[in-house]
């Protein structure tokens, strides 16, 4: 039998199975090892054939089938097999005893060492199909089950699973802890947490009682009031907006230390990431906005994942996307000042519009033959195109016949499984709207069109003005067709009031009929309120006006999104990189919203660092550099706005000036906001200091280690370090990322990004070949994000045709590279032929 959960494994197993649970018993009280029983009771058709349990963990044994031992166990390749006739047709009951790893990575079960206090913390991250490395099971979402846990740990900790505690029984040292048996809930979200934690806890008379668990190190720094809010707050929310209660038993949060997600949507115990949800600093809106979405995705998960499950791995899309749309419905009900709609333009639509522009882009729904795979359907597709395309559907259906449908789809659906099919028919139900053409074209088919506008005149009057789209790249086996797509086009006037009229796409053209008569407009922007998905490119008029005015649009969403047409033109070599930046100079200190600011700020700083010609970044780093400085000191400005501004001079600085800016930063010469910085910006300072060479920075980086008391210093230390630019320094780190199974997974995602710094890509370049020799071995051995961030930082770090040419050879002489990693890698290789292409045309250098 081949090793991973093959479909046709899951499919026989669904048809056959039902109605399990599972009782777990777990014992934590050793440092390296957790060992275990499980009984697992379920129902089996009398004609099923063997059965095949799934567990890949060091030790199995005591296996028994409805009471009778089982001698000479067939276990091999992450299967256990147990012949038919020890089996009978109705309820059946395999147990056994097994040992599961404990380590800081790799395992199942996660330890974190908490140097400051000496203190140690476990929790479980199983998604997508890792319940097995943690105890025999059926690994796959559509055979849902009822779990018992029942936990060993020591005295001192306390334990947290996905139902409420039934009993403490503590003897000898420790507390065995019992806990309630869940609703159904897929393997994958089967989880615990134990250690000391703190907790808080609070319920307003008649409001849901939430607990939010964090290592106690932490507690003066958690903001506990906001986040058990901000979760309560939303399910609340959800209830109402879904018409269906909240489906389980209850709702408690963990911040979890180096988890390595923003966050897991455990049944009942939500674990979030501890550094994301733990600000160091005063936050910036930006910041408190991105935690905020956290939640209200996790949460919404539990509707969308949890109650309803997708059938298969193939339309992980269903939980991903609709979580991300629903946190942004929910941003907008509850925080309506923040223009929850820029938010998710923002957020979503540049990052999907890159992903799927490239050759390593696939369909939303996306074949998986294996779970082994699943890993790798994570992603912009899911993350962010899918959420864009569901706001596009929204738009189609009529918000009331899409709140009705996704009403009709939980209620059908509830605690259990449902696949794409099953949601558009809902929603056809409801909307009265066929939605075939919508599945073919947006789940079913890769790539995304690129609409063009078409203005034409008479005079001073509007002739005709079409809305043209084809796809932005062609792809193998595309199907062909037009997706249809429904938009506002808004003609935009600098005299008069601008006019928003509609199109619909019904081939591969669509007519503004309305516009006809009015006056040339000064602009025409084709994708008004951000309900079509697409690469929306201006017509050359419209792009000179938007480029000389774009900072006096009045509307947030609709200023993002000019902005982000902008960077579209930069991306398209339409418009120079050092174009952009001026234009951004020039409007910076004009641009008060805080998101929009931030959006600006990192495409100028990806311009600069980037993409423009050497001659260029001489001539604008200094006035960048002087203008980012003044806007930190500048006391008119919201502190958002400062820290944003602080942040970006932190991670761009480059000439002398600057750096003894930021030596001043540390000496508390300069001081920002009225005080010296805090910690989290001294080691960003540290880490750029490293970075470009400075003379002193050695020696900061030594002070700084011994300055910095908090539990966070190891992490910030070691990501820091890895920007430094020597050889030597460099190899450890590569031999460390993957080798040593003592350095959390997250600390070496969080440093990837220094060690491969634009600016370093000389030392670096050794190390692409060897980092994508080790793909395989990745996807096998570390978590869902893990891989993507890899390849991203190891392929796009690089500048020049030499590491393109590198990718291109691994490529070809790796044909039976597997389809998943290969579109990896391609969506990163795209991404730095892009690289080279504006840099050529900006008449950059090629790196040496």
């Amino acid at each position: 039998m081949q090793p991973g959960i093959a479909h046709e494994l899951a499919l026989s197993r669904a048809t056959t199975l039902a109605d399990v649970h599972y009782d777990l018993d777990l014992d934590l009280t050793r440092p390296d090892m957790a060992a275990g029983a499980v009984r697992i009771a379920f129902r089996r058709r009398r004609d099923a054939g063997d059965l095949v349990v799934d567990y890949r963990g060091p030790t199995l044994d005591a296996v028994r089938t409805n009471a009778s031992a089982v001698a000479n166990l067939e276990w091999r390749d992450g299967h256990l097999r147990l012949p038919a006739h020890r089996l009978k047709g109705g309820v059946n009951l395999v147990e056994a005893r097994f040992t599961t790893p404990i380590a800081p990575t790799g395992a199942a079960i996660i330890r974190f060492d908490d140097r400051s206090d000496a203190s140690t913390y476990l929790y479980t991250l199983l998604v997508p199909s890792d319940a097995n490395l943690l105890f025999p099971c059926f690994d796959q979402p559509d055979l849902k089950a009822r779990i018992r846990w029942r936990i060993r740990a020591p005295a001192e900790w306390t334990v947290v699973a996905n139902a409420r505690v039934e009993a403490r029984d503590t003897a000898a040292g420790s507390t065995t802890w019992t806990f309630a048996r869940t609703e159904p809930i897929p393997t994958y979200l089967a989880a615990f947490a134990a250690g000391p934690w703190t907790e808080w806890g609070s319920a307003p008379t008649g409001q849901r009682p939430i607990t939010l668990y964090a290592r106690k190190s932490r507690r003066k720094e958690v903001d506990a009031d906001t986040i058990i809010k901000a979760n309560r707050d939303a399910a609340h929310w959800l209830e109402t907006w879904f018409g269906v209660p909240f489906p389980f038993s209850k709702l408690d949060a963990v911040l979890a230390p180096a988890f390595p997600f923003g966050g897991m949507e455990h049944v009942g115990e939500i674990f979030y990431n501890e550094n994301s949800f733990i600000f160091r600093e005063p936050p910036t809106l930006t910041q408190r906005l991105g935690r905020d979405a956290t939640i209200y995705h996790e949460v919404s998960h539990q509707w969308f994942g949890d109650l309803v499950t997708m059938r298969w791995f193939d339309d992980l899309w269903l939980k991903e996307g609709f979580a991300t749309y629903m946190s942004a419905r929910i941003q907008a009900e509850l925080q309506p000042q923040s223009e929850a709609w820029k938010t998710f333009y923002i957020r979503n639509k540049p990052v999907a519009y890159a992903a799927d522009s490239t050759r390593g882009t696939n369909s939303v729904w996306q074949p998986l033959a294996n779970l082994d795979e699943a890993k790798s359907n994570y992603g912009p597709i899911v993350y962010n195109k899918a959420p864009s395309i569901i706001k596009q559907l929204a738009f189609l259906a009529g918000d009331d016949g899409f709140r009705r449908g996704l009403h009709l789809f939980l209620t059908r659906h509830a605690y259990a499984n449902a696949t794409w099919r099953d949601l558009l028919s809902a929603v056809e139900t409801t909307s009265g709207v066929s939605l075939k053409a919508f599945g073919d074209q947006y789940i079913l088919r890769a790539g995304m069109p690129r609409v063009e506008t078409r203005l034409e005149t008479r005079g001073d009057k509007v002739s005709r003005l079409t809305l043209a789209q084809s796809p932005v790249r062609a792809l193998p086996n595309d199907p062909g067709g037009w997706w249809p797509m429904k938009v506002q086009v808004r003609l935009g006037y600098r005299d008069r009031p601008d006019v928003v009229l509609p199109a619909s796409f019904e081939g591969d053209t669509a007519t503004v009929a309305g516009a006809v008569g009015l006056p040339v407009p000064d602009y025409v922007w084709a994708n008004d309120g951000d309900y079509g998905y697409g690469l929306f490119l201006p017509d050359a008029r419209s792009a000179a006006w938007i480029a000389a005015h774009v900072g006096e649009a009045r509307d947030g969403l609709l200023r993002a999104m000019l902005w982000g047409a902008l960077w579209d033109l930069v991306r398209e070599t339409r418009l120079p990189p050092a174009r952009f930046a001026e234009i951004a100079l020039a409007a910076l200190p004009h641009e008060q919203d805080e998101q929009i600011a931030s959006l600006i700020l990192n495409r100028a700083s990806i311009a600069l660092v980037r993409y423009v010609s050497e001659a260029n970044a001489a001539r604008l780093f200094p006035p960048w550099e002087q203008a980012l400085a003044a806007r930190t000191q500048d006391g008119a400005l919201a502190y958002g706005l400062r820290k944003d501004s602080l942040d970006a001079l932190v991670s761009t600085a480059r000439t002398p000036a600057a750096r003894a800016l930021l030596h001043d930063d540390l000496s508390g010469t300069r001081l920002f906001d009225g005080a010296p910085v805090k910690q989290l910006t001294r080691w960003n300072i540290v880490e750029r200091l490293l970075a470009v060479g400075d003379p002193g920075a050695e020696a900061l980086y030594a002070t700084e280690m011994k300055h910095d008391a908090t539990p966070e210093a190891g992490r910030s230390a070691f990501i820091a370090r890895a920007a430094t630019p020597d050889a030597a320094i460099k190899r450890d780190y590569f031999h460390r990322y993957l080798d040593d199974p003592s350095l959390n997974e997250e600390w070496v995602s969080a440093s990837l990004a220094a060690f491969n710094d634009p600016d370093q890509t000389g030392l670096t370049r050794a190390f692409l070949r060897p980092a994508l020799e080790r793909l395989e071995w990745i996807r096998a051995n570390r978590r869902i994000f893990f891989l993507p961030s890899w390849i991203n930082a190891f392929v796009r770090g690089q500048r020049s045709p030499d590491a393109l040419a590198e990718v291109d050879a691994y490529l070809s002489r790796r044909p039976d590279l597997p389809i998943d990693i290969r579109r990896k890698v391609l969506e990163a290789r795209d991404e730095l032929e892009r690289t080279i292409a504006i840099r050529r045309a900006a008449g950059a250098k090629e790196p040496a």
